[in-house]
C-alpha cells in the first residue's frame, strides 16, 4: 500500500512538473525554419508575420531559410527535431500537401508533425496572355481539345505543375498529361513570364504571383479556383462555373511542429497566432499580395491539409503522376 501510494505521489510530483515547464515556454528564443529560399511565397508570409508574432511570443523569434528537396530539407529538420516547442516549421502547401501526393521517396509523412494553425490562404488563379485570343475556361478547354496547348509551372512535382492538371481534369478533359504539354520552369516568376511572351499557353498559379501583371493587363485570369471573388481578378470563381471542388486548390502557410509537441504548447501557439493575425501592418501587407487571412485552429488545420492531400493524392495516383526519384 506505501508503495503504491508513494508512486502515486511521483507520478502527480513528475505531472506538476511538466505542467510547470511548459507553464513557463518559451524560457528561450525559438527557432523557425523557412523551408524555401528567400523572397518567396513562404519567407515573405514568414518575414511578415515575424514581428507582430515575436510581440505576441514575448522571445525572439530566430527565423533560417534551410532550404532543398522543394522544401523537404527543412521539413525533415524539425520532423527530427525535439517536440518541445523549440523549434518550429513554417510549412506550405508544397511541402506538405503537394510533396506528400507527389514524391515516392520522401522522407516524412504528415503524421511526422503537429500542425497548429494555417493562417494564410493563396487562392489560385489559371491565366492567359491577353493577346491569345482565349477569354473563358471554356475557350481553354476547346483549345485544349483541338491540341497544342502548353501550361507552365515552376517544376515538375510542383503545385503549379498539379494546379493545371487538376483543372483540365475537373473540367472534363481526358488524359490531361497527353492533351497539353507541360512547360516546367525555374520557380513562379519564370512560369508567369513564359505565359506573358507566348512560350507557354497558360497557367494555374497563386494569385499573389500574378497580381502585378494583372493589374497591368499583361496576363488575364479567366478563373480564380476560390468560392468568393479574389479582389484585383475580374474572373470567375470555380463556384460560379460549377467546380466547386476546385476550392481545395489554393496556396496556404501553416506552422508546425514535431509530431509529439504537446497540446500546451499547440494552444500557445493558436493564441499567439490570433493575436498576430489581427496586425494592421501584417493585415494590410499580406492582402496586398493577394493572400487571404484566415486562421485555422489545429484541429481544423490538420483537416485542411489531409483534405487537400486526399484530393491531390486521387488525381496522382490516377493519372500516374507520382514521382519515384
Amino acid at each position: 500500500m506505501k508503495f503504491t501510494k508513494l508512486m502515486s505521489a511521483a507520478a502527480f510530483a513528475v505531472g506538476l512538473g511538466a505542467t510547470a515547464a511548459w507553464a513557463d515556454y518559451p524560457e528561450r528564443p525559438i527557432n523557425m525554419v523557412i523551408p524555401y529560399g528567400a523572397g518567396g511565397a513562404t519567407d515573405i508570409s514568414a518575414r511578415t508575420i515575424a514581428e507582430p508574432l515575436g510581440s505576441a511570443v514575448g522571445k525572439p523569434l530566430v527565423m533560417a531559410n534551410v532550404t532543398g528537396a522543394g522544401g523537404a530539407t527543412g521539413s525533415v529538420a524539425v520532423q527530427n527535431a525535439r517536440a518541445d516547442g523549440y523549434t518550429m516549421l513554417f510549412a506550405r502547401v508544397g511541402s506538405h500537401s503537394v510533396n506528400p501526393a507527389m514524391k515516392a521517396t520522401l522522407p516524412y509523412t504528415l503524421d511526422d508533425f503537429r500542425f497548429v494553425t494555417v493562417y494564410e490562404i493563396n487562392p489560385v488563379a489559371c491565366a492567359v496572355s491577353p493577346s491569345s485570343g482565349i477569354n473563358s475556361m471554356e475557350d481553354l478547354i476547346a483549345k485544349v481539345k483541338e491540341g497544342g496547348v502548353t501550361y507552365s509551372s515552376s517544376g515538375v512535382g510542383s503545385l503549379l505543375h498539379i494546379a493545371a492538371v487538376m483543372v483540365l481534369d475537373e473540367f472534363g478533359v481526358e488524359n490531361p498529361l497527353q492533351q497539353a504539354t507541360h512547360i516546367p520552369q525555374k520557380g513562379g516568376g519564370a512560369a508567369a513570364t513564359a505565359v506573358l511572351n507566348g512560350t507557354a499557353t497558360f497557367l494555374c498559379t497563386n494569385s499573389s504571383a500574378v497580381a502585378s501583371f494583372v493589374a497591368n493587363g499583361q496576363l488575364k485570369p479567366i478563373m480564380v479556383t476560390t468560392a468568393q471573388p479574389v479582389v484585383g481578378f475580374d474572373a470567375p470563381t470555380a463556384n460560379e462555373l460549377g467546380k466547386p471542388a476546385l476550392n481545395q486548390l489554393v496556396g496556404w502557410t501553416g506552422i508546425a511542429g514535431p509530431a509529439g509537441l504537446p497540446d500546451d504548447v499547440a494552444d500557445k501557439w493558436g493564441a499567439w497566432m490570433a493575436a498576430a493575425t489581427k496586425d494592421a501592418g501584417f493585415l494590410e501587407k499580406m492582402q496586398a499580395r493577394g493572400s487571404v487571412i484566415e486562421l485555422m485552429d489545429p484541429a481544423a488545420a490538420n483537416a485542411f491539409i489531409r483534405g487537400q492531400y486526399t484530393k491531390f493524392r486521387a488525381l496522382v495516383d490516377r493519372l500516374g503522376m507520382r514521382i519515384e526519384g
